[in-house]
């Protein structure tokens, strides 16, 4: 039987603020503004857009919303090269957008994070320009990382680090040096040594609190502080002494002065010191290190309070694999009394309803449709999954209506840097930031009044909200019904433990109090206990004298109240 539940009455902002330690357990939604809703019909997203469907994700039942840059920026990485940090792109609005924006989110019971980008910023950002026309030597060449060239007249890069999107790391100017940019030459990487740098950042951390938001995602956060001297990669010798098993320009230990000090500023403004907003604003890491245990270094007491779990998000369907992540990810956060995220898909990563209908093993960047139907029955299960865990849950933008990746755009309308780049990342992050279908019909689906950015794909509409609002069965629903089991059920939300149970060969199961959680990723149907009364399920299951047949790609959740 499939169990589905309508969502949870929308909690009130009196609620909202008596609660403290929300983002514990808080289930958070990110939006990427060009593809969410388009408020002029220019065929990009904006602020007004976004602020028009708040009641939209009240309704689904999350607790705040990220918003992906909308900082004026060239759109060289599609906001992720930052202009002006205290001023709102024109093509999502203005600073009045973002300010009615959060108040009305507020006043639905939702917070606002917003991403912040301190590794680098735009080249056309004042401090750039000025640092290009004031040439070699200058004090404002050592807000970024400028060098002189090897080689006998200085024609070779510093060193020989290679950009994320592909190529050199360096660019050389017309006076002959070069500047370090660790994705894009239009992205130059701060200087974090110098300090007008640290300064400028938490003038901007201030400016956005004083607006009202209720925290900030960090781009790149292990990225910020560099190794002494930029040592080649091929130094091996060099590389030893620095420790840490990790690339002289990722998860350098200087980066954790750095959080020490935002946490500070933060703490200032908690609880909050505007009428309305809620207390405890938070930061969230985005980190890619080697292991857990790296990443909860960067949420010890007195640093950031969440960093995305990557570990997890790049983990096959593989009840063994997934059970290994999620113990290492327990108790890796404990010392530290943080609690764990989940997360399964993001702007930069292939959907999961796409990954999981593919091979395992192909990463997170992923080139073909696979198995559609079996990507969304696992997708669906690997949903229930991570709502089951203690903590945290990031939801991307349309993964609540299982939408697949668009793997088949045409060359000439992908914007992703990294695909003309020729190596580094696949490049193919396109995919997953098609926009969004609202209505059955339309020529963006209700996404705007005019066409999208990106094409969307024949057939698009019948995956929409609306085609899927009230349907029975439907992920939108399935979604709902499990964000509101979520809040009603005691058991389930923060915590740092879970006790597993036995179960067949490729299922994982696992109580929390009187919750429990039965995942099958073996393939086949199996049998297992039936643990009391079912609270929800990904699939259909039959149950018969104290026994419930699973199906394969299938999670039940169980109350045995």
């Amino acid at each position: 039987m499939s169990q589905q539940h309508s969502a949870a009455p929308a909690p009130t902002i009196a609620t909202v603020t008596r609660r403290r330690d929300w983002w514990r357990d808080a289930v958070i939604y990110q939006v990427y503004p060009r593809s969410f809703a388009d408020s002029n019909g220019d065929g990009m997203g904006d602020l007004e857009g976004v602020r028009a469907r708040l009641p939209y994700l009240r309704d689904l039942g999350v607790d705040a919303v990220w918003l992906s840059p909308f900082y004026a920026s060239p759109q060289a990485d599609a906001g992720y090269d930052v202009a002006d940090y205290r001023a709102v792109d024109p093509m999502f609005g203005n600073l009045l957008d973002a300010d009615a924006l959060i108040r009305d989110a507020h006043a639905l019971g939702l917070r606002i994070i917003v991403d912040l980008v301190p590794n680098h910023s735009s080249d056309q950002h004042e401090w750039f320009k000025r640092a290009l026309a004031e040439g070699p030597g200058s004090p404002s060449r050592d807000r970024y990382h400028f060098r002189p060239g090897k080689g006998e007249n200085g024609e070779l890069p510093p060193n020989d680090w290679e950009s994320i999107f592909g190529g050199p790391a360096w660019t050389r100017v017309a006076d002959g040096e070069w500047y370090l940019h660790l994705f894009a030459p239009e992205q130059p990487d701060f200087n974090w040594e110098h300090p007008a740098v640290g300064d400028e950042f938490r003038s901007i951390l201030r400016f956005w609190l004083d607006m009202g938001v209720d925290g900030f995602r960090i781009d790149v956060a292990h990225g910020l502080v560099k190794a002494e001297g930029l040592p080649d990669i091929g130094d091996a010798d060099q590389l030893k002494l620095l420790g840490n098993d990790v690339m002289p320009f990722f998860d350098q230990d200087g980066v954790h002065e750095v959080y020490r000090q935002w946490r500070h500023v933060l703490d200032e403004y908690s609880p909050s010191l505007r009428p309305g907003v809620p207390p405890e604003r938070i930061f969230v890491a985005e980190a890619w290190t080697p292991t857990v245990e790296r990443t909860a270094h960067y949420v010890r007491p007195d640093e950031l309070h969440q960093a995305f779990n990557f570990q997890y998000l790049s983990t096959d369907w593989d009840a063994k694999e997934l059970r290994a992540v999620i113990d290492r990810t327990l108790e890796a956060m404990r010392p530290v009394g943080a609690p764990a995220t989940w997360v399964l898909s993001n702007h930069d990563v292939t959907r999961h309803a796409t990954r999981f209908a593919n091979p395992p093993g192909l990463g997170t960047q992923i080139r073909t449709a696979g198995d559609r139907d079996l990507g969304l029955r696992r997708a669906r299960a690997a949903t229930l999954l991570m709502l089951a865990l203690p903590g945290s849950a990031y939801v991307y933008q349309g993964e609540e209506l299982g939408l697949p990746d668009v793997v088949d755009l045409p060359d000439e309308v992908r914007q992703d840097p990294a695909y003309f780049r020729g190596a580094g990342q696949d490049g193919f992050r396109d995919g997953c930031r098609v926009p969004i279908p609202w209505t059955r019909e339309g020529s963006s689906y209700g996404f705007g009044g005019g066409g999208s950015w990106l094409p969307q794909p024949a057939g698009w509409g019948e995956l929409s909200v609306e085609a899927q609002t009230g349907v029975a069965g439907s992920t939108l629903e399935l979604y709902r019904a499990a964000l509101s089991t979520r809040r009603a059920q005691p058991d389930l939300g923060a915590g740092d433990a879970v006790e597993w149970l036995r179960a067949p060969e490729g299922v994982l199961a696992f109580r929390r109090g009187e919750f429990v959680c039965v995942a099958n990723t073996s393939g086949e149907s199996v049998t297992v206990p039936a643990y009391g009364r079912v609270l929800l399920a990904s699939g259909e299951l039959t149950e018969a004298d104290g026994e419930a047949k699973v199906p394969a790609d299938t999670t039940v959740w169980w109350t045995t109240a």
